[in-house]
């Protein structure tokens, strides 16, 4: 199985290398492919009962459950593409999966947050358990923010006015109704983040206690703090207490008889109650303790400079919005409101809305430094920031806290500072742009003066960080298992996991994905066959003496369909998404020997055993009408990888499909800082979502001596494809033509055919072959 965050080039190609490796050895083979559009290809629970052997290549959690009792062998991605052989080897001897955190061969390391070694005795790098958490929350959480910070501030701006104790809404009325939902949404915020923080740890006995301990974080009555409580970053420590406690709850030895009820009942109630008693006795006095320090440490600053005071409180507001020290200032400044001291809260007003934002800007400035979701979310915190509403900066800062929280700390200080050397005052206790409006605040022109300041500074260093953090993990990445390493935004690294069982006997026979013979196929969450599924444990074997089988799931590429061309040899009945040849089948396509044909159509010379190039003329479409003999050209002028995109560009551009040659270039560079596109193979993908192109356009050329493309094997780009969408269409066109190209590129016969090419039409005859 193979799974990667972004699912686009190397879930496929290391699917298909699986699967060809397992043919040429003479195992049977299923792929499952698992991406951001889902499972496909599922392993089904015969699959996963059938299979030998479980190898999973993933950079994301994979639910491992159906693969208790299996063999498994987890590793990155990337050693399903350069040692898929190895994998299949190692798979034979991998430890059985028993289901705890760990298990498998490769799971240590996983655990550890450690790697492998490179090349074959390594498991490839992984994301550590602790991040992979930390994101499973995050992604959970985004959606309550979001939902909750967007009807408030609708209530808010429609039916809220100014008053002594802030903004009001009338009592009784319809957007009252709306605020208290949106206020539902926010509460159960902080649970959420903190439950499925857990759940990525222990599973689901984590569940229930991750969300109990994140709700207790956030009331924090229950532990001596009326007006505030431990925020988000309480959640955070729960959800991981909650997790290892689960965790460490499973190892311990229980008689048979009380097996069953111990996911259920007994380690939930445990976990639960300890881990409340825990915070409410343990943590939540020193929370408390703090709180009341600081607001007497703050009392004495009265008398100091308004610049300093006003830094600090901007500090105080941005470091855990909503936690402890942001209602310090918050409740310091609204109430010196009621003794005539304005000033205070107008400081507090101007640092409030500097964090979401500050941080929805960031997601404009640099765009690829974020993935899809983190962009709509920030479009979401910038709405959020006007009603003052800072809440829509967590999704940012619990995702990445050693970038966010200090870019968030320097812009509120800022803003605080330049309202509090402005004397900008604020009658009622709320911040943002909303009060200005509404006439709560005096020195209206200084306060959006410190507002927008403070934000750009907070963009500014958000974007600076983050990208040096990126960079360092490229480098990082770069030098581990060979150079093994994923590509997409955000840092997100490729891990493989595989699952290894041959019996003796027979010819071990592996489960494949599309394009594999005779599959043995698990779906995610299925128990039985074997299968191979990120965390995976490789267990119960098939019987001596018959041929053994591995289940292999890869990770699919969003918005792909299901099958893709993947390639039987010898003759091998494939059955691929009720596809049946009598060599490969794959979507509907009928193949015959090596020949590929698609939709009912034979592709002559397509895939011929003898590696003849055929003689049919070039398909009617080739990739959907998006590469043209306008976009190919059969040797590239440029020798370096910047010049080569631009000609690649400028090669589109011959169709008036392209708007902004100069856009559609710095777009693909920035996509070429996130990682490398060259997919090693002597092949290069270089592309972009932009829109510079008014419709999807597709481009291939060849390099004689090969262009340094900074590719995982070392190999100069000799084939490159350049894909451009429009943005409105980038949801799946690109990633499906990404999909297709990935997946046929890693058939050395068809490889050799672009190479061996004479013209256009050759190559054009060549490519309709992955139509």
């Amino acid at each position: 199985m193979t799974a990667c965050p972004t699912g686009i080039a190397h879930t496929y190609m290391a699917a298909e290398k699986l699967a060809q490796t397992a043919r040429s050895l003479g195992h049977e083979i299923k792929v499952e492919t698992q991406g951001s559009i889902g499972a496909e290809n599922v392993l089904s629970d015969n699959d996963v009962r059938d299979a030998d052997g479980v190898i999973i290549a993933a950079d994301k959690d994979v639910d491992r459950s159906r693969f208790v009792g299996k063999k498994v062998l987890v590793v990155g991605v990337a050693e399903g593409i350069r040692h898929p052989e190895q994998l299949i080897e190692r798979v034979q001897s991998a430890p059985v999966y028993g289901g705890e955190p760990g298990d498998g061969a490769g799971g240590a390391a996983a655990a550890s947050g450690g790697t492998g070694g490179s090349g074959g005795t390594g498991g490839g790098k992984e994301r550590s358990v602790a991040y992979k958490a930390l994101m499973n929350g995050v992604s959970y959480m985004i959606p309550f923010v979001v939902v909750g910070g967007l009807l408030i501030a609708i209530s808010l701006a429609v039916g809220g006015h100014a008053t002594p104790e802030g903004l009001k809404i009338a009592p009784g009325s319809f957007w009252e109704d709306v605020n208290n939902i949106g206020t539902i949404g926010f509460q159960l915020m902080v649970p959420i983040l903190s439950g499925y923080i857990a759940y990525a740890i222990g599973d689901r006995p984590a569940l229930v206690p991750g969300m109990i301990g994140g709700w207790i974080a956030t009331h924090g009555e229950l532990y001596g703090m009326k007006d505030a409580s431990a925020g988000f970053i309480g959640g955070i420590v729960t959800g991981f207490l909650a997790g290892y406690l689960v965790v460490w709850i499973k190892k311990v030895k229980v008689p048979r008889f009380a097996q069953p009820i111990m996911p259920i009942i007994v380690i939930p109630i445990v976990a639960t109650t300890a881990l409340g008693l825990f915070f409410i006795y343990v943590l939540g006095k020193p929370i408390s303790w703090v709180f009341t320090h600081l607001t007497g440490w703050l009392s004495g600053m009265t008398g100091t400079s308004a610049i300093v005071l006003g830094a600090i409180l901007g500090l105080m507001i941005a470091f855990d919005m909503g936690g402890p020290v942001n209602k310090t200032a918050f409740l310091f400044g609204s109430g010196l409101i009621a003794s005539g001291n304005q000033t205070v809260m107008g400081m507090c007003a101007a640092a409030i809305p500097v964090m979401p934002l500050g941080q929805g800007l960031a997601t404009l400035i640099r765009r690829h430094l974020y993935s899809e979701q983190e962009r709509e979310t920030g479009m979401a915190a910038l709405f959020m920031g006007l009603f003052g509403i800072s809440e829509g900066a967590i999704p940012f800062a619990a995702a990445r806290p050693a970038q966010v929280i200090p870019a968030n700390m320097l812009g509120g200080a800022v803003a605080g500072a330049l309202a509090g050397m402005a004397g900008v005052a604020d009658a009622v206790p709320h911040g943002g742009p909303i009060v200005a409006v509404l006439g709560a605040v005096d020195g209206v022109p200084m306060f959006f003066v410190a507002v927008v300041i403070g934000a750009v500074v907070t963009a500014l260093t958000t974007v600076a960080l983050v990208d040096v953090a990126e960079r360092r993990k490229s480098g990082a990445r770069a030098g581990v298992g060979g150079g093994a390493k994923g590509s997409a935004g955000g840092g997100a690294e490729v891990v493989a996991a595989a699952d290894a069982a041959v019996t003796a006997g027979g010819a071990s026979s592996l489960v494949a994905g599309p394009g594999v013979a005779e599959p043995v196929v698990a779906a995610p969450g299925v128990a039985e066959p074997v299968v191979a599924g990120v965390g995976a444990g490789a267990g119960a074997e098939a019987a001596a003496g018959g041929a053994s089988r591995t289940a292999v799931a890869v990770a699919p590429v969003p918005g792909v369909p299901g099958a893709a061309p993947g390639q039987g040899t010898d003759g091998e009945a494939v059955d691929v998404d009720g596809v049946e040849t009598d060599g490969v089948e794959i979507d509907g396509v009928n193949t015959a020997g090596n020949d590929v044909s698609r939709d009912g159509r034979g592709v002559d010379g397509g895939n011929n055993s003898d590696g003849g190039s055929g003689d049919s003329a070039p398909s009617a479409e080739v990739l959907s009408g998006y590469l043209t003999e306008q976009t190919v050209k059969t040797q590239l002028d440029a020798d370096g990888k910047e010049a080569a995109i631009r000609e690649m560009a400028e090669l589109a551009a011959g169709t008036g499909k392209v708007a902004d040659v100069d856009e559609l270039v710095r777009v693909a560079l920035a996509r070429e800082e996130q990682g490398t596109t060259g997919l090693g193979e002597e092949i290069a993908i270089p592309h972009a979502k932009t829109d510079a192109v008014t419709a999807p356009v597709v481009g291939f050329a060849r390099s004689a001596d090969g262009i340094d493309w900074g590719s995982l094997d070392g190999t100069l780009a000799k084939l490159v494809f350049m894909i451009a969408v429009p943005e409105a269409a980038a949801g799946d066109e690109h990633l499906r033509i990404l999909a297709l190209l990935s997946r046929k590129l890693m058939d050395a016969d068809f490889r050799a055919r672009l190479q061996g090419a004479e013209d256009k039409a050759a190559i054009l005859r060549a490519l309709g072959e992955i139509r």
